[in-house]
């Protein structure tokens, strides 16, 4: 058996022995009620985390399938695509591939998207569906949600599609209560399960306008999503060892204490910037715009990021992020969501301080 690293990267990430296990359980019939029933087992807890009264659909798929499948079901129009790093900018690209008419609010990457810049776009009235990441995994920028939200309650015919990949579970995203439309999430990052699986939720504003869509395709379609969902049943094949692995992850959250689980990621988040700044590192996401789930790190020191990963592996069976697209190496990430305690945290963080000394930092 290969030696096991320990992730502190932005995805996937650690999986506890629990979880794995959980993962491992038996094969059942996607169709027989023994399915149903571990279906119905999970669906309240999903609602609890994603703060609302409408279903929560399971898509065995990346975030991707759901983020292309949700510009399927609600564009018809024009759709702005908030740009502010790696994975934002790629919604842009997969607008256009899709046939859409797509226009961007690009901002500097590590910026977050304000909503004096939101609303100036929206006002023109050409848009009838928008995309923001909430959390933008490449930079550590997080946008304003909430502000966010306030902006496009003055639009109710635009369709809000927020992804929460790498803020879910992480702190509070109130899907009810911001009133956007779409919402999803990825089961590899702060829920801390294996990646394959990705969670969603629709408004029935959305559901709607889904409903006029010709074109929006059959496996991510939300009528169909809806319709299998009220049985307790999935569209097509599920990866039923995610359904076991969220079960017992429900069970974690639900001991830990939810409020906890947020407090300890706030903790931990505010431990690494800490740590950044006392070396001599600066943060590459916006002051007071920072993510609670990862840190980026500006490699202000020069360091030789590559080789600092090199000795975590061989010294300490653990690895970071060495920066992601065009500020690889520029920058450096380290996750501290998920299952991590903080004292796992200041462990890693004594081990880096170990490794740079080899490099003399």
């Amino acid at each position: 058996m290969s030696q096991h690293i320990k992730l502190f990267i932005p995805g996937p990430i650690e999986v506890s022995e629990k979880t794995l296990r959980a993962f491992s359980s038996p094969m059942l019939g996607h169709r027989s009620k023994d399915f149903q029933a571990l279906y119905a087992s999970v669906e309240p807890g999903l609602q609890k985390l994603f703060y609302t009264k409408q279903p929560v659909f399971f898509s065995t798929s990346s975030a991707w399938g759901v983020m292309e499948g949700a510009l399927r079901n609600v564009v018809s129009k024009k759709v702005l695509n908030c740009m502010n790093g790696a994975f934002s900018d790629k919604w842009f690209d997969v607008a256009t591939r899709c046939g859409k008419q797509a226009d961007s609010l690009k901002v500097e990457w590590g910026k977050p998207i304000l909503p004096e810049q939101l609303d100036a776009k929206l006002k023109t009235g050409e848009f009838d569906a928008v995309t923001i990441i909430h959390n933008e995994t490449s930079t550590g920028a997080m946008s304003p949600i909430y502000e966010l939200a306030e902006v496009l309650r003055k639009y109710p015919d635009v369709i809000s599609i927020v992804d929460t990949v790498s803020s879910f579970s992480a702190l509070p995203i109130e899907f009810d209560k911001l009133g956007i439309d779409v919402m999803l999430t990825g089961t590899q990052k702060a829920l801390a399960l294996p990646p394959g699986t990705a969670l969603f939720t629709v408004s029935e504003k959305a559901f709607a306008k889904a409903a006029t869509i010709k074109d929006r395709g059959y496996y991510f379609d939300f009528i169909e999503f809806r319709k299998n969902g009220e049985s307790s049943m999935t569209p097509s094949t599920p990866s039923i060892g995610h359904f076991y692995a969220l079960k017992s992850k429900l069970e974690d959250i639900e001991a830990e204490g939810i409020d906890n689980r947020y407090a300890r990621h706030q903790a931990n988040a505010k431990l690494t910037r800490e740590w950044a700044k006392s070396r001599g590192f600066e943060l590459f996401a916006q002051d007071g715009y920072q993510s609670v789930s990862l840190t980026c790190v500006k490699n202000a020191l020069n360091i030789d990021v590559p080789k600092l990963n090199s000795d975590l592996k061989s010294k300490y069976s653990c690895m970071i992020d060495g920066g992601y697209g065009k500020i690889k190496g520029a920058t450096f990430r380290i996750s501290h969501m998920g299952d991590e305690s903080t004292e796992n945290i200041k462990k890693l963080l004594g081990w880096i301080d170990d490794c740079l000394k080899a490099q003399g930092k």
